[in-house]
């Protein structure tokens, strides 16, 4: 499970980030971030490359809002600082694959 820190970044050094960049917001002690662990780590795991920042997230936290999330968990796929993906609550693994496909492939 990502670590989900109470600690957040500011949203203007996300967007300033290069690279690929995964945002997990979400609880320790959310059920549905519990449940779609299984999928989440073992995904993250296999693209250890890719730097993952766990947001704790709640009413009133700036980050989460700024992405306007609602449910937990939701992984956002950035590169370069760019919302190119979004999972939410993810039911299999392939969704998490497919989005972590998007943000490393090699550019045109």
């Amino acid at each position: 499970m990502p670590d989900y820190s109470p600690e957040q970044p500011l949203r203007d050094d996300i967007d300033a980030t290069s690279g690929p960049l995964v945002l997990a917001f979400g609880t320790e002690w959310c059920g549905f971030c519990l449940a779609a662990d299984r999928y989440i780590s073992p995904a993250l795991a296999d693209q250890a490359q890719v730097p993952v920042i766990g947001v704790e997230d709640g009413p009133g936290r700036p980050l989460g809002r700024s992405y306007r999330v609602k449910l937990w968990p939701t992984l956002v796929f950035l590169r370069d600082g760019v919302e190119l993906d979004r999972v939410v609550r993810p039911g299999n693994r392939a969704v998490i694959d497919d989005a972590l496909a998007k943000i490393t492939a090699p550019l045109p």
